[in-house]
Protein backbone atom coordinates (compact mmCIF):
# COMPACT_ATOMS: atom_id res chain seq x y z
CA UNK A 1 0.00 0.00 0.00
CA UNK A 2 1.48 3.10 -0.89
CA UNK A 3 -1.20 5.62 -0.87
CA UNK A 4 -1.44 7.28 3.31
CA UNK A 5 -3.94 7.71 5.93
CA UNK A 6 -5.34 11.19 6.68
CA UNK A 7 -5.81 12.15 10.12
CA UNK A 8 -7.97 14.86 9.82
CA UNK A 9 -8.69 17.20 13.39
CA UNK A 10 -11.29 19.88 13.56
CA UNK A 11 -11.65 23.07 16.10
CA UNK A 12 -9.61 23.79 19.02
CA UNK A 13 -7.58 20.50 18.93
CA UNK A 14 -4.63 22.35 18.53
CA UNK A 15 -5.48 23.36 22.35
CA UNK A 16 -5.07 19.80 23.53
CA UNK A 17 -2.81 19.27 26.50
CA UNK A 18 -4.10 22.85 27.92
CA UNK A 19 -8.00 22.95 26.85
CA UNK A 20 -9.99 21.19 29.44
CA UNK A 21 -7.71 18.44 30.69
CA UNK A 22 -9.93 17.03 33.02
CA UNK A 23 -12.28 15.77 29.77
CA UNK A 24 -9.59 15.67 27.29
CA UNK A 25 -6.65 14.75 29.19
CA UNK A 26 -2.40 15.84 29.00
CA UNK A 27 -1.50 15.13 25.64
CA UNK A 28 -1.16 17.80 23.06
CA UNK A 29 -1.37 16.94 19.69
CA UNK A 30 2.40 16.85 18.52
CA UNK A 31 2.00 13.69 21.05
CA UNK A 32 -1.14 12.98 19.36
CA UNK A 33 0.47 13.30 16.07
CA UNK A 34 3.83 11.06 17.26
CA UNK A 35 1.13 8.07 18.27
CA UNK A 36 -0.52 7.96 14.95
CA UNK A 37 2.75 7.68 12.98
CA UNK A 38 3.94 5.05 15.74
CA UNK A 39 0.75 3.33 14.53
CA UNK A 40 0.98 3.44 11.31
CA UNK A 41 4.97 1.90 10.82
CA UNK A 42 6.25 2.52 7.36
CA UNK A 43 3.07 3.84 5.90
CA UNK A 44 2.86 7.48 5.53
CA UNK A 45 0.26 9.49 7.61
CA UNK A 46 -1.10 13.19 6.79
CA UNK A 47 -2.09 14.49 9.83
CA UNK A 48 -3.71 18.15 10.23
CA UNK A 49 -5.02 20.03 12.09
CA UNK A 50 -7.57 23.31 11.55
CA UNK A 51 -10.01 25.23 13.15
CA UNK A 52 -11.76 26.58 9.66
CA UNK A 53 -14.45 24.05 8.21
CA UNK A 54 -12.92 24.78 4.47
CA UNK A 55 -9.79 23.95 5.17
CA UNK A 56 -10.99 20.10 6.75
CA UNK A 57 -13.13 20.51 3.39
CA UNK A 58 -10.35 20.59 1.07
CA UNK A 59 -8.01 18.00 3.07
CA UNK A 60 -11.36 15.58 2.64
CA UNK A 61 -10.76 16.43 -1.17
CA UNK A 62 -7.49 15.50 -1.42
CA UNK A 63 -7.87 12.73 0.48
CA UNK A 64 -10.16 11.33 -2.29
CA UNK A 65 -7.68 11.38 -4.49
CA UNK A 66 -4.53 10.49 -2.83
CA UNK A 67 -5.21 8.53 0.75
CA UNK A 68 -6.47 4.99 1.49
CA UNK A 69 -7.70 6.02 4.58
CA UNK A 70 -9.50 8.94 6.71
CA UNK A 71 -9.82 9.17 10.47
CA UNK A 72 -11.11 11.80 11.25
CA UNK A 73 -12.02 13.79 14.55
CA UNK A 74 -14.01 16.74 13.47
CA UNK A 75 -14.39 17.90 17.10
CA UNK A 76 -17.28 21.01 17.21
CA UNK A 77 -17.94 20.25 13.04
CA UNK A 78 -19.57 16.72 14.09
CA UNK A 79 -22.77 18.05 14.79
CA UNK A 80 -22.76 20.83 12.52
CA UNK A 81 -21.26 20.16 9.61
CA UNK A 82 -23.28 18.87 6.62
CA UNK A 83 -20.61 20.06 4.05
CA UNK A 84 -17.71 17.64 6.05
CA UNK A 85 -20.88 14.99 5.50
CA UNK A 86 -21.05 15.58 1.85
CA UNK A 87 -17.17 15.61 1.14
CA UNK A 88 -16.98 12.37 3.44
CA UNK A 89 -19.73 10.66 1.16
CA UNK A 90 -17.29 10.49 -1.86
CA UNK A 91 -14.50 8.97 0.15
CA UNK A 92 -13.93 5.37 -1.33
CA UNK A 93 -12.36 4.03 1.34
CA UNK A 94 -12.40 3.56 5.16
CA UNK A 95 -13.28 6.56 7.51
CA UNK A 96 -12.86 5.98 11.08
CA UNK A 97 -14.97 9.04 13.10
CA UNK A 98 -12.70 9.64 16.37
CA UNK A 99 -13.90 11.38 19.62
CA UNK A 100 -11.46 11.91 22.66
CA UNK A 101 -14.47 11.51 24.92
CA UNK A 102 -17.39 9.37 25.14
CA UNK A 103 -20.05 11.71 23.42
CA UNK A 104 -23.17 9.89 24.48
CA UNK A 105 -21.87 10.76 28.06
CA UNK A 106 -21.88 14.29 27.35
CA UNK A 107 -24.82 17.01 26.81
CA UNK A 108 -27.66 15.65 24.44
CA UNK A 109 -26.13 18.70 21.62
CA UNK A 110 -23.30 16.35 21.19
CA UNK A 111 -25.46 13.31 20.51
CA UNK A 112 -26.19 13.34 16.95
CA UNK A 113 -23.47 13.23 14.71
CA UNK A 114 -23.42 13.81 10.84
CA UNK A 115 -20.26 12.20 10.56
CA UNK A 116 -21.37 9.11 11.88
CA UNK A 117 -23.37 8.47 9.06
CA UNK A 118 -20.47 7.86 6.72
CA UNK A 119 -18.24 6.79 8.88
CA UNK A 120 -17.06 3.05 8.77
CA UNK A 121 -16.45 2.96 12.48
CA UNK A 122 -16.72 5.10 15.05
CA UNK A 123 -13.65 5.25 18.08
CA UNK A 124 -15.11 7.63 21.17
CA UNK A 125 -14.21 7.75 25.00
CA UNK A 126 -10.46 6.44 24.42
CA UNK A 127 -8.76 9.38 25.17
CA UNK A 128 -5.77 10.50 23.42
CA UNK A 129 -4.92 7.09 22.99
CA UNK A 130 -8.11 6.66 20.50
CA UNK A 131 -5.96 7.90 17.63
CA UNK A 132 -3.49 4.67 17.90
CA UNK A 133 -6.87 2.09 18.02
CA UNK A 134 -7.81 4.69 14.96
CA UNK A 135 -4.73 3.88 12.52
CA UNK A 136 -4.74 0.89 13.38
CA UNK A 137 -8.13 -0.13 12.05
CA UNK A 138 -7.57 1.89 9.14
CA UNK A 139 -4.97 -0.29 8.50
CA UNK A 140 -6.93 -3.28 9.43
CA UNK A 141 -9.50 -1.88 6.85
CA UNK A 142 -7.18 -1.33 4.03
CA UNK A 143 -5.60 -4.57 4.04
CA UNK A 144 -7.22 -6.93 5.85
CA UNK A 145 -5.35 -9.87 7.75
CA UNK A 146 -5.30 -13.33 6.15
CA UNK A 147 -7.84 -15.65 7.00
Amino acid sequence: MTKPIYVLNGPNLNRLGTREPHLYGSTTLSQVEAMCRAAAGDLTVVFRQSNREYDLIDWIHEAIDEGCAIVINPAAFTFTSMAILDALKMFPGPIIELHITNIHRREPIYHRSYVSLVATAIIAGLGAGGYGVAVRAALDLVEPKPA
